[in-house]
């Protein structure tokens, strides 16, 4: 498969893709947490498709604080396959920092990500490449025949549908764990906290053009799924986050200033109200109608200094510290 679409029509930009020659053409990211008995399979599926395909690639096993012996299987790739890196981190930081370690580390131009648990096919990574080559920067799985349980199938609708009518992207499934992605994407989105499902989302506030492509989706033949309660309200509010990025991450004075100007015009009128009712002598409660407005025009005026103060570190901000620590590698 060609992953190398235009042809340079200088000799600046012949040197550029000279360059980019020289890297990895391929880099696949798998996160793990607790796969033991799927690592192995997987990675046989992956070096079959790829090996297909004549391109170099390289495969990044995070281990993200896995207790069942997965990373005994991950260093036994290690040791008969040089195209295998693992990562692993003392305790379990989430899916989104283990995907954040495997991009940083990532060397290939195109990233492809993958979990673990053998529900998503690895012989679809040839058809996301495909649809990349289409002009696409991020391409996302769609699992359309979804193989899991009702309540988790039912919460996904909701949640993708919701998404997409709130972000303007139109993907069936925000979620899938099977995304293919070019490196300019992922130099330029920071991946922290539950934000790995909103990672088109923000591609798109960069200006990256998403894709989606359907593709198989199998049961869970063994391990637990990592999926619970606890990550719908963390969803919820990551999403908040992300919407918020989206729309006011360069001038969050707006959002703030409008909330400010609401709480503010709600105070003029409950202060207006108050004199109105005070020089008239009617029967009111003028006095609490003051004290109202009083407070109301105290967080207007909090709301907008909060506005400016986000500006300030919008202007001065600066990238965070990764939010996981590698504790052991294996690399040449």
């Amino acid at each position: 498969m060609n992953l190398h679409p235009s042809t340079p029509n200088s000799s600046n930009e012949a040197h550029a893709s000279s360059s980019l020659h020289d890297h990895l053409d391929l880099s696949i990211v798998i996160p793990v947490k607790d796969e033991r008995e799927t690592i192995r399979p997987l990675y046989e599926k992956i070096c079959e498709v790829m090996d297909s395909l004549g391109e170099k690639f390289e495969i990044l096993f995070i281990d993200d604080g896995s207790i069942d012996g997965s990373f005994d299987v991950m260093r036994e790739l290690f040791e008969q396959d040089r195209r295998v890196r693992v990562f692993r981190f003392h305790i379990n930081y989430g899916k989104s920092p283990a995907l954040a370690a495997g991009f940083e580390h990532a060397r290939g131009r195109i990233v492809v990500t993958i979990d673990a648990d053998l529900q998503d096919d690895p012989a679809e990574i040839p058809r996301l490449l495909e649809k990349l080559g289409e002009g696409y920067d991020l391409v996302s799985g769609w699992k359309k025949n979804r193989q899991d349980p009702f309540s988790k199938r039912l919460f996904s609708r909701i949640f993708n549908a919701v998404v997409s009518r709130a972000s303007g992207i139109h993907l069936h499934d925000f979620n899938c764990g099977l995304k293919c992605y070019r490196r300019e994407v992922l130099e330029q989105v920071r991946v922290y906290g539950e934000m790995h499902r909103f990672l088109p989302v923000m591609a798109k506030w960069y200006g990256f053009k998403i894709g989606e492509v359907v593709v198989t989706h199998y049961p869970r033949k063994s391990g637990r799924s990592k999926y619970g309660g606890e990550r719908i309200i963390k969803g919820i509010l990551d999403f908040g986050t992300v919407m918020f990025f989206t729309y006011y991450v360069q001038s969050p004075a707006h959002l703030f200033g409008r909330i400010g100007i609401t709480i503010g015009l709600i105070s003029f009128f409950l202060f207006f109200i108050s004199i109105i009712t005070m020089v008239y002598g009617w029967m009111s409660m003028g006095g609490i109608e003051m004290a109202v407005s009083l407070v109301a025009a105290l967080i207007s005026f909090q709301c907008i200094c909060l506005g400016l103060m986000a500006e300030l570190l919008t202007f001065f901000h600066r990238r965070e510290e990764p939010s996981y620590f590698i504790n052991e590698r294996l690399e040449q």
